[in-house]
């Protein structure tokens, strides 16, 4: 029996399996990152803008990365690539705890945007390829359900706070080394070239940008709006007069609305209309964060509103992924994920930065109007997409307009 369990599995399942287990550990440290160091900045007395700025980093990190992934990823493998991304994530989070400054932190979320984006890249793209067509909605919903469960229970380590300002660290470490034996010892190394193939290095970003454009949106506005919340969204609430208790029970209904819907929206978007389901999402979800400044301090207004609209936008980065796979052909995935993760990074660094300055010189509850309007842009936007299922390289059904 435990000469079987040293063995990789060969199921797609089971890879599945251990793939959502790696992001659902990985959500739960983003989660928690980003309100704890936005929480020590705060306590320093450092700006809300500069806040911001330095919550960047990690997205910035990420973004670099993006430039060399799949290059890396078609060397290495699946395994080796993800057990990598895994490494420089944990190293860098023992350091935090050890040197508390703002200059280092800022390096260190630079470190850990490099792992994070590693990572993800790898685990997105393994969780689409083994997926089949009929059930890619539902597959990529769950795959989005991991990472939102432990986005949501992340904060909850704030409370972890009364033990040390070390203990949230050293909980996120111990998970990490526990989730890379699981992956060291039962993934098997999947080559992607013989996974995806080959596509004319020439023509496959420009290609999949004209194929599916609107399909790779998706990962901009939740790249803004996950890194808004968890950066501006202490500040917001401090500012407000709640305290570091409450904000810690409030983000993870976000999270947990997305969680109720997410998978009920993957399956309906297999049987009806994944482009229809994002734009009305989008519509829904975009008027309900113009309502959140209009509670104010109310600590239920918020809560409920949280998840009203964490159950329509957030399965957007997952859906758009699948929308985005049903559109292209499967040489062109990679690339299309690198595009989507790139967009991911860019929304990361605007929403922080954009929220954070809105907060001190335009108004408290800027940052919630800028979302809103951003969501609603996207869905009058997808009313000139008219993309469909591309074939292969040389014989397209049709082409994106």
């Amino acid at each position: 029996m435990l000469s079987s369990f040293r063995r990789p599995t060969t199921s797609p399942a089971w890879q599945f399996v251990i793939l959502i287990t790696v992001v659902m550990f990985t959500g739960l440290s983003q989660g928690l990152l980003l309100p704890l160091l936005t929480i020590f900045l705060e306590r320093m007395g450092v700006p809300s803008d500069l806040n911001g700025l330095n919550a960047t980093a990690l997205y910035f990190g990420t973004f670099v990365m993006m430039f060399f992934v799949e290059r890396i990823l078609r060397k290495l493998g699946y395994k080796r690539m993800l057990l990598g991304g895994m490494l420089v994530v944990t190293f860098a989070l023992m350091l935090f705890p050890l040197f508390p400054s703002i200059g280092f932190w800022f390096v260190l979320r630079i470190v850990v945007g490099v792992g994070d984006s590693a990572l993800h890249y790898a685990t997105q793209l393994w969780a689409v390829t083994i997926s089949p067509a009929d059930r890619r909605g539902r597959n990529i919903s769950l795959y989005g359900m991991a990472y939102g469960v432990g986005f949501s229970i992340g904060p909850l380590g704030i409370h972890l706070l009364g033990i040390s300002d070390a203990a949230p660290f050293v909980f996120i470490v111990a998970l990490f080394i526990l989730v890379m034996l699981i992956v060291w010892i039962k993934l098997p190394n999947q080559d992607m070239n013989a996974m995806h193939g080959e596509a004319r290095p020439e023509k496959r970003y420009a290609r999949s940008y004209q194929w599916a454009w609107f399909a790779l949106l998706p990962s901009f506005l939740y790249g803004y709006m996950e890194s808004s919340m968890n950066s501006n969204f202490p500040v917001y609430a401090l500012r407000l007069g709640l305290d570091q208790t409450w904000i810690a029970f409030l983000l993870p209904f976000f999270g947990l609305g997305a969680l109720i819907l997410q998978l009920p929206l993957g399956i309906l978007s297999d049987r009806v209309n994944r482009k229809a389901v994002l734009m009305s999402c989008g519509i829904a979800g975009g008027l309900l964060f113009c309502l959140v400044p209009l509670v104010g301090d109310n600590p239920w207004g918020i809560l409920i509103l949280f998840m009203l609209i964490g159950g329509l936008v957030g399965s957007f980065f997952s859906l758009g992924l699948a929308y985005a796979a049903d559109i292209l052909p499967k040489a062109y995935l990679p690339s299309a994920n690198v595009i989507a993760s790139v967009h991911f990074s860019l929304g990361s660094i605007i929403g922080p930065n954009l929220g954070g300055f809105g907060i001190r010189y335009l108004s408290i509850g800027s940052m919630f109007y800028f979302l809103g309007i951003g969501y609603l842009l996207f869905s009058i936007i997808g009313l000139r997409f008219r993309g469909k299922a591309v074939v292969s390289e040389d014989q397209q059904t049709t082409q994106a307009s």
